[in-house]
């Protein structure tokens, strides 16, 4: 009788295993043992049976193909001479009838060579593509049933590393076809036997190439990958190469992290159920597998180190919806993730002697440490660290994380490295070791070398940002500008739309009034004789006409609707002689005396001596000549002074220039001297001087931007507001004056100072200026916190289920109260937030509220979606009203004050590049429209307050709306609470049921396994070792040992602790 095929064939025809591989200390392990059925088919052999020896040496080859342990080998041999020369013949036999090119490994390595050249599937016909697919699943077949000597052939022709080429320069739609997964089947195949399986693990590239595949979009495919790749952490020296394949996946999909692309599927839903839940179930068993094997074996360090990395991925929110397509199989993998996390953190909390630790909350870790570390050596050490991180770069720009992300993985290999530096993670760090960390000093030279790259690379960086920046700011500007103006044009067309209509209706109504009027005095005219009489005029004057028509017959236009706003009066016309003249020029008709000059007759000029050069100003305040009557300074006489004091020596102390010497190269020649002229205070000096070297414009290019209302955007917002801090003061400008005739050595601040002193109205533009920059993003602010009070006043008015909650409520309120406090018609709105403050006799946690919201789950479904009506109630609750008015009444004494400016530049000639009036005058127009909108806004707001204020029965002139509507959002956050608190509890109920009802589904499951396993055992096994190490991956089999312990070590735990309410729930992990 010729063996199976399936399986490994000849290889392993007959065979069955079982595998044992959750032993605390050793790997997992394939064993094998013989079918108690094997059985051959009857046959006689056509060449008559050698001698023993001979047979024995015939049989060896044959026992040798079939890749058997020691211990099957011998069974093997066991056999009588009649069964092996049986067996032998059948095997020639067999291979005699397979005897084509197909059972060759050349063929199958020609062909992959030949297909991995043609790259691409969009040449090829369907027939085409389904020859390639069959093709390599012919391999695939051959890998398994070929005798041992095809499998070493293939190797040997180096077929792997064809078939790892073919899998890296596929296209993307070879990717995504049948031919994509049969080329993985063919490695898992290969892998089906020991020495195939050695020989991928051995490849330095295998498991990398295998990893990309997770790229695909193809399921399948995927799924044949990770069960690839689970079934090797199980095997010894497997699972650091997954980490490291992961890593690699990483950075060949540009991902985040290692792990994301696994956590992304798991999330992600298909919509066809059998394809996704295994998709999903094949995940969740790698990520089972990369958890507990390797170093998770026995370190639970690393369990909680790779545990993180998914949790920092939003793994657990991801199990829990995965619950809900309730398959066994996936909800196996699930329970043995979240009970191997529990047990984990339940060790890890009593290492430091609690119940639970928050691992989210940053002060509950930072507590756990320091009551671990106080009294001990370590605690200075421990404090010294964190001084330091104190130290450490907080600023999000720059390379502030690598700093930090350093010192994470310092310390991650400082828990997970081994004492004889072997990291069981892929090394964070390279070449790191923590015995000795002088290898990780970089060469101080190299350090140098990179900061000052670093640094000129930094300063091109910001220049180019600057003039990016300043780009930027102008296209913002003029596209801020064209939306304003649109929005403005387009409100001004509806508004003059609305008033056209208005103004014809009372024309209308202007002619049938006049007609009417004309229909009673002609009718009055035909009742009494002689005509109407005429009016009285004054006493001896003619008798006045009848009044006039208007222009074609109408009347004159009606006067302007009450409640508008009368247009601002007329600026106050200029004092005679035209408008004052700027600061810093000289009046007309002659120069100001000199000072000391005498303005009266009773004061005699002062002799004052005049200084050589410029000297420093002294800001005093002179007092009035008319006020010097009877003071002591009518009895000082200064010149007396000037005769003693060295007058030379205050000249050369108090000098206005500024000298900076450099020394000479020859002694006897004297050193040269820089003058620099400064007359303006010093510390105001300097930090003008600080402000114009931020600016980066000269005074020219500053003095355009002024004038041209800054069409290029060179002065920001913040420049300007600095700028207003700097205007010149009138004894500014009169020292400038007087010093005009030296401008080429004024200081860097006085020449700015006396630049601006010549523009007209500087201060006046500036602050027009400024005022524009600034009136959008003050508009934008006011805006949303007067729609959030109009918005919120019509959801409080307009929400039934609000209104159908307070009815509730007052029925709870008179039920609940006696006496006098029950009864009630009505309660105040305040009395929202005092419904938690009743707790329940039963349960301390549980609250009125959590009753109320119970009761409207059952009772009102519908009130529950009051919530959703007052969406706009935690913005008005922010409002300050009192503030927003404030707010209004500045920006419109400000746009009076620009418009006042206009008028005033109106009126005098333009200067060339002077741009003040036609951009003034257009912003303008869009600016008090703006303002006009925003301001009938606010009124329509108030209105619907204090309508919102009355409808509740409150006091409207005492409930502002901050107070108003924060006493709504305080109550929609309290319910929102409490209604997740209810969530809570109820699905901690349910889970303690389902938990309870698993567990008895789990007993009876496992039995029926049992059973099948042994009823399998007497039968005929398909599948070669690899085949069932995957499959005991995927069913979960290969946890099952651990996850009975766990649940026996969680029911032990639980009896420990019927008493205390302070454990939390199995699957409620709260991180």
């Amino acid at each position: 009788m010729a063996p199976r095929k399936r399986g490994g064939g000849s290889r392993g025809g007959g065979l069955s295993f079982i595998f044992c591989c959750f032993n605390s200390n050793d790997h997992p392990e394939i064993t094998y043992r013989l079918r108690e059925d094997f059985a051959l088919q009857a046959m006689e052999p056509a060449l008559p049976m050698p001698g023993y020896d001979e047979l024995d040496g015939m049989f060896s080859e044959l026992v040798d193909e079939l890749d058997l342990t020691e211990k099957h080998r011998e069974a093997m041999f066991a056999l009588p001479a009649e069964k092996k020369w049986q067996i032998y013949c059948s095997k020639k036999k067999e291979q005699e009838e397979n005897k084509s090119a197909t059972s060759w490994p050349e063929y199958y390595i020609d062909q992959l060579n030949s297909m991995a050249a043609r790259k691409t599937l969009l040449a090829l016909e369907k027939e085409d593509e389904e020859e390639r697919n069959k093709t390599i699943e012919s391999l695939k077949t051959a890998l398994r049933t070929q005798p041992m000597r095809f499998v070493t052939r293939f190797i040997d022709l180096d077929g792997l590393t064809c078939i790892l080429n073919f899998l890296k320069s596929m296209d993307y739609e070879t990717t995504e076809s049948q031919i994509h997964t049969s080329l993985i089947g063919c490695i898992k195949a290969l892998m089906n036997n020991s020495q195939g399986r050695a020989h991928v693990l051995s490849h330095s590239e295998s498991i990398n190439i295998i990893a990309q595949s997770l790229a695909t979009e193809n399921i399948k495919t995927k799924v044949a990958v990770l069960e690839i790749m689970g079934a090797v952490c199980l095997v010894p020296g497997g699972h650091k190469k997954i980490l490291e394949a992961m890593l690699h996946y990483q950075r060949f999909a540009c991902e985040r992290t290692r792990f994301q692309t696994l956590i992304n599927d798991l999330d992600r839903s298909t919509g066809r159920y059998r394809d996704e839940v295994n998709l999903k179930t094949a995940i969740m068993s790698f990520i089972n597998a990369v958890l507990s094997q390797g170093a998770g074996e026995t370190s639970l360090e690393f369990r909680i180190h790779l545990r993180y990395e998914f949790l920092m991925l939003g793994i657990q929110p991801v199990i829990d919806k995965l619950r809900s397509h309730e398959n066994s199989t996936l909800d196996r993998h699930l329970d043995y993730f979240e009970m191997l996390r529990n047990d984990d953190e339940l060790a890890l909390s009593k290492r430091f002697e609690s119940v639970h630790i928050d691992t989210k909350s940053a002060s509950q870790v930072f507590d756990l440490i320091r009551k671990k570390m106080n009294h001990t050596d370590a605690y200075p050490h421990f404090m010294s660290v964190l001084h330091h991180c104190l130290l450490m770069p907080h600023k999000r720009s720059g390379n502030t994380v690598q700093y930090w992300l350093l010192l994470d993985r310092i310390v991650q290999q400082m828990v997970l490295q081994t004492d004889k530096g072997h990291d069981p993670d892929v090394t964070p760090l390279e070449n790191f070791n923590v015995k000795n960390v002088v290898r990780m000093l970089v060469n101080e030279n190299e350090v140098k070398q990179w900061k000052e790259q670093a640094e000129k690379m930094r300063k091109e960086h910001h220049e180019l940002q600057q003039k990016f920046d300043k780009k930027e700011r102008e296209c913002d500007a003029k596209t801020q500008e064209k939306e304003d103006m649109m929005q403005t044009l387009n409100k001004m067309k509806e508004k003059l739309e609305k008033e056209s209509t208005e103004h014809k209706n009372v024309k209308q109504q202007v002619a049938e009034l006049t007609a009417r009027l004309h229909e009673l005095s002609t009718r009055q005219a035909a009742v009494v004789p002689g005509g109407p009489p005429l009016l009285p005029g004054p006493p001896g004057g003619p008798v006045p006409p009848p009044p006039m028509p208007a222009f074609g017959g109408m009347v004159p236009p009606p006067p302007p609707p009450p409640g508008g706003m009368m247009p601002p009066p007329p600026p106050p016309p200029p004092p005679p002689g035209g408008p004052p003249p700027p600061p810093g020029r000289a009046p007309i008709g002659g120069i100001p005396p000199p000072p000391g000059a005498p303005l009266g007759s009773s004061l005699k000029m002062k002799n004052i001596p005049q200084p050589a050069n410029a000297l420093k100003s002294f800001n005093w305040s002179k007092l009035a000549e008319n006020k010097l009557d009877g003071t002591v300074w009518m009895e000082v006489d200064d010149a007396k002074v000037f005769k003693i004091l060295d007058l030379e020596d205050i000249e050369k102390t108090f000098s206005a220039y500024q000298r900076q010497q450099k020394e000479a190269d020859d002694d006897t020649l004297s050193s040269k001297k820089v003058k620099e002229l400064s007359v303006i205070d010093g510390r105001r000096a300097q930090n003008c001087n600080i402000l114009l070297s931020r600016l980066k414009l000269s005074n020219e290019e500053i003095k355009r931007a002024i004038l041209t209302m800054d069409e290029q955007e060179d002065l920001p917002k913040d420049m300007l507001e600095q700028l207003l801090k700097f205007i010149p003061e009138k004894s500014d400008v009169d020292l400038l004056e007087e010093h005009k005739h030296e401008l080429d050595r004024m200081a860097k601040p006085d020449r700015f100072l006396y630049e601006m002193s010549r523009i007209n109205h500087y201060q006046q533009r500036l602050q027009s200026l400024y005022f524009k920059k600034k009136f959008a993003e003050r508009i934008a602010e006011m805006k949303p916190k007067v729609e959030a009070l109009t918005k919120a006043s019509k959801e409080i008015l307009h929400s039934r289920n609000l209104k159908q909650l307070l009815e509730v409520v007052l029925a709870f309120g008179n039920f609940m109260n006696k006496g006098q406090r029950g009864n009630a018609y009505g309660f105040k709105v305040s009395s929202l937030n005092k419904i938690a403050d009743t707790k329940s006799s039963i349960d301390k946690n549980i609250t009125l509220l959590h009753y109320l919201i119970t009761i409207l789950e059952k009772k009102y479904p519908k009130v529950l979606l009051f919530q959703e009506d007052l969406q706009s109630i935690s913005v008005a609750a922010k409002v300050n009203m009192t503030e927003l008015e404030k707010d209004i009444n500045n920006l419109r004494s400000s746009l009076k004050s620009v418009e006042s400016e206009l008028d005033y530049q109106k009126k005098r000639p333009q200067e060339l590049g002077d741009k003040f009036v036609s951009v003034v005058s257009q912003f303008i127009t869009v600016a008090s429209f703006s303002f006009s909108d925003v301001e009938d806004s606010l009124t329509e707001a108030k209105e619907l307050f204090l309508r919102a204020v009355k409808h509740f029965g409150e006091d409207a002139s005492k409930m502002q709306p901050d107070e108003f509507f924060g006493i709504f959002d305080q109550f929609l956050q309290s319910f929102a609470e409490a209604q997740q608190e209810n969530e809570n509890m109820r699905k901690r109920k349910e889970e303690e049921e389902r938990r309870a009802k698993m567990e008895a589904q789990l007993k009876e499951q496992r039995e029926k396994e049992r059973k099948a396993r042994k009823a399998k055992a007497n039968g005929e096994d398909d599948g070669g070792e690899f085949d069932d190490l995957v499959s005991a991956l995927r069913s979960g089999e290969v946890f099952d040992k651990d996850l009975s312990k766990m649940k026996r070590n969680r029911k032990r735990f639980n009896n420990q602790n019927t008493d205390s309410n302070r454990e939390r729930p199995i699957t409620k992990l709260n991180f």
